[in-house]
């Protein structure tokens, strides 16, 4: 079995649960709010923002037998940088405070997870990092341009209020394909060992971001209560 799959088959349950949280499963059914939109947003931002910078110190930290991975990344910081501008671009779309989001704090597992991948990076090997790659692309590509469609139909929102969603979700499946092809070049075991560590990490911690978030269910509440 090639890398790629094992890593995808070794990472399934940590993939089920994070798909599982509860406001993932009611925006997919078209349970939506605007707050609970405007705070993904956020939470995304306070994420997104430092991708470009996690990349760039995963290359710095490459020991010299993955320094073949150094052209890949610089790729990957083109590609991504610029993408926070796009989420305040989306919170202002939709009526939001961009220049509170910019200059607010995360939640707390928004930066457990942000701080979590620093420290792989640092103190771990710093190709576990990946991991944090496989989650957020993959989850993306599974979930952004369907997720866009049905919170736009319940909230009435322009198109230019998903430029994240929908921009990043046609992205990551461009990327797909070349993350596995990344993957399967890895053929160190503790390399391979330290991706699917990280991977069933930031599963458990990008769920812990979703889990943070508002309920959208919580508007439905307040009608019902005013009616």
């Amino acid at each position: 079995m090639k890398f790629h799959d094992r890593l995808l088959a070794s990472t399934a349950e940590e993939r089920a649960a994070l798909l599982a949280t509860p406001i993932i499963q009611g925006t997919l059914r078209g349970e939506v709010s605007a707050p609970a939109y405007l705070a993904f947003l956020a939470e995304a931002y306070h994420h997104v923002r430092h991708t470009a910078p996690l990349l760039a110190a995963c290359k710095e930290a490459l020991p010299s037998r993955l320094a073949w991975l150094a052209p890949e990344l610089d790729h990957y910081i083109a590609e991504e940088t610029g993408h926070d501008e796009w989420i305040l671009d989306d919170v202002a779309a939709c009526d939001g405070d961009a220049p509170a989001v910019r200059h607010g704090r995360p939640q707390p597992a928004t930066e457990l997870m942000v701080a979590y991948a620093y420290d792989t990076i640092a103190r771990g090997n710093p190709v576990g990092f990946f991991g944090m790659v496989l989650v957020l692309e993959g989850t993306s590509v599974a979930l952004a341009l369907h997720a866009a469609d049905r919170i736009q139909a319940a909230l009435g929102l322009p198109d230019n209020a998903f430029s994240y969603l929908r921009s990043h979700g046609e992205l990551d499946r461009e990327h797909t394909a070349h993350f596995a092809r990344l993957m399967n070049l890895l053929d160190d075991p503790d390399d391979q060992r330290a991706v699917i560590h990280a991977a069933k990490m930031f599963y458990r911690l990008y769920g812990d971001v979703f889990r943070s978030l508002p309920l959208p269910l919580a508007r439905h509440a307040a009608e019902e209560a005013l009616a």
